[in-house]
Order: structure tokens, then C-alpha cells, then sequence
């Protein structure tokens, strides 16, 4: 089936092509994360008011790893402890940070009622894989060591992201089960990468080819990877010899995305393992919508829908 935007997607698309905006491909990274950073602006909703956003330091091996913390107005505690979610942001494992998705942390802050920490965690080509998998994992396993500090109740500790954080949501979570990190209640994986072979065929189709191109798949894939094994399962989730044992899980996916196919096999394997699924597709989008709530009615329905399933789950 042919895809075919929503109307203000495509109204969207059309204004991002004639914003002349360069290809990520042909910029330095640290050029196309300004350009990433500065695109928030004009696709971010307003942030919901939320009771507190604090910075937060979590320890690693190399230093530290920058964090944020969102608690809601609204709070779900039981005996004083609320449920968290932490948060790994898209980019490609080369750009986007804490701002970048400050607003859709807020908004998954208030719409699931629970505490949000956001992970600053190393970027490409500075730092090469496996840094930003060990700091998800890291931050993800000093949360749960220290969670009675922060407020959480470490038996509703889920993790998500989306894109690039949506595949290192889905390695922490197979991380976890094998022993090196906590009991994850449930994953979140918005238009998740799980796969760097891109033989699928929405890495194919022209109509995929929107905002995040074909051609800087490529360029995020060589400035995370390097040389590095596409078939380690740290790097390509799906590539896991079972994903049996895993979380409950959402699965979001975008009909205009080039990584649209790798994500509906992802929920087709979770399934057939036994894995509880949430499987939610919205056809007429493309992959980074969910971030362009102002411009993108539909990422205002995701994150509600987010929250909804969210709060089931705890």
C-alpha cells in the first residue's frame, strides 16, 4: 500500500522543503545538532506545567552523566513512591539532548501521572558505540539503585525513547533480563531502530524518504557504528537470539519512516515469544512526528495514548 501523509503532515513536509534547510549528511555533527536544537522552536508544543524539573548527576565510569528529572503535578504514590519511566531521547545516536525533548518528557510526565528522568547520555562520533548503550544502561541501573532516594518505586520502573532512544530502550531492556541491570515493569519504543541492516523494504521506498532520508540513515549508522558488528544485538535489538523474558511493551510506528518495517517485525517477534504488546501504527505520519505536537495533532494523541497505557501497566 501505497503511503499517504495526513494533511498537515504533508502541509509539514512540504514547509520543511522549502525552508532550504541542509541535509544532516552534509553538516558536521555538531552543525546539524544546532540545526536539530533550533528545529524545536517551531515544532514543539507549549510545555505543560509540571510541580518540578531538576538536573540530575548520575555516576559512570567515565564521569557523569547528565540527567533531568520531571515530576507532575499529578502523581500516582503508593506508600509515598510513584512509578518512573526513563527516558533515552532520538537523534540518531548523534544529535538531540535534554532540550531537544524537554517538551515530550513534560507531556509524558502529566499524561502517565509519573516521575520522568531523561538521559543525557554520549553522543556519535565522539563517542562511538557501545558508550551511549553503556551509559542507558548505567543510568538505568543507578535509578533503580538509588529509586526510594528519588521517590520511585523501583518495581515500576519502565523504560523508552524514541528512534535512536527507542532501540537503547529495547538493548536495556534485553540487558536487564540477562542479568546486568533491574527488573524493567515495561519499554516504550517510539519508531524504535532495531535493526542496522536496512534490508527491509521501508528503507526502500521512496515515500519513506522523509526528514530522516535514506541517505542519513547512512550517516548516523557510520558516525554510531564505525566498524563495529551491526549483528550485535546491543547495536540491532532484533538480532537477539530470543526476546523472550521482556517487559510489556508499546510499540509505536510511523506509515512514512523508513524504520517502519523493522519495528512491526520487532512486535511480530515480541509477540511470537510470548512478549504482552501495544501495538500502535499511524499511517499517514512521518518518523519524528511525535515531537511536533504543535504542528502534528497526532503526537498530542500518541503521548496521550503513551500515558493511558502507562498508567494501565502500574
Amino acid at each position: 500500500m501505497p503511503v499517504v501523509l495526513d494533511a498537515d503532515a504533508a502541509f509539514v513536509y512540504k514547509a520543511f522543503q522549502e525552508a532550504g534547510r541542509p541535509a544532516y549528511e552534509t553538516l558536521s555533527a555538531p552543525e546539524a545538532r544546532e540545526f536539530y536544537l533550533a528545529a524545536r522552536l517551531v515544532s514543539n508544543p507549549e510545555p505543560p506545567e509540571l510541580e518540578s524539573v531538576q538536573p540530575l548527576s548520575i555516576p559512570a565510569p567515565h564521569g557523569a552523566i547528565p540527567a533531568r528529572i520531571y515530576t507532575p503535578k499529578k502523581l500516582r504514590k503508593t506508600d509515598g513512591l510513584a512509578p518512573c519511566l526513563v527516558f533515552f531521547h532520538g537523534g540518531g545516536w548523534v544529535i538531540g539532548d535534554l532540550e531537544t525533548h524537554d517538551v515530550v518528557c513534560r507531556k509524558l510526565a502529566q499524561e502517565a501521572e509519573l516521575i520522568v528522568i531523561s538521559v543525557d547520555y554520549r553522543l556519535s562520533p565522539e563517542h562511538k558505540f557501545p558508550a551511549a548503550v553503556d551509559d542507558a544502561i548505567t543510568s538505568t541501573k543507578w535509578i533503580a539503585a538509588n529509586a526510594g532516594k528519588l521517590g520511585i518505586d523501583a518495581s515500576r520502573l519502565m523504560v523508552g525513547g524514541d528512534s535512536a532512544g527507542g532501540n537503547l530502550a529495547a538493548v536495556v531492556c534485553l540487558a536487564a533480563r540477562d542479568g546486568n541491570g533491574p527488573k524493567i515493569a515495561g519499554q516504550v519504543l517510539i519508531y524504535p531502530a532495531t535493526d542496522f541492516s536496512r534490508k527491509h523494504p521501508s528503507h526502500r521506498e521512496p515515500e519513506t524518504s522523509i526528514l530522516l532520508t535514506h541517505s542519513v540513515i547512512g550517516w548516523f549508522a557510520n558516525h554510531y557504528l564505525g566498524g563495529a558488528d551491526i549483528n550485535d544485538w546491543r547495536a540491532s535489538p532484533a538480532r537477539a537470539s530470543t526476546l523472550a523474558g521482556l517487559p510489556p511493551a508499546y510499540v509505536l510506528t510511523a506509515g512514512a519512516d523508513p524504520l517502519r518495517d523493522e519495528g512491526d517485525e520487532y512486535v511480530h517477534r515480541l509477540k511470537e515469544a510470548g512478549v504482552a504488546v501495544t501495538y500502535r501504527h499511524f499511517p499517514g505520519q512521518f518518523h519524528g512526528f511525535f515531537t511536533m505536537g504543535k504542528l502534528l495533532q497526532q503526537a498530542n494523541v500518541a503521548a496521550s495514548e503513551i500515558g493511558v497505557w502507562l498508567k494501565a501497566l502500574n
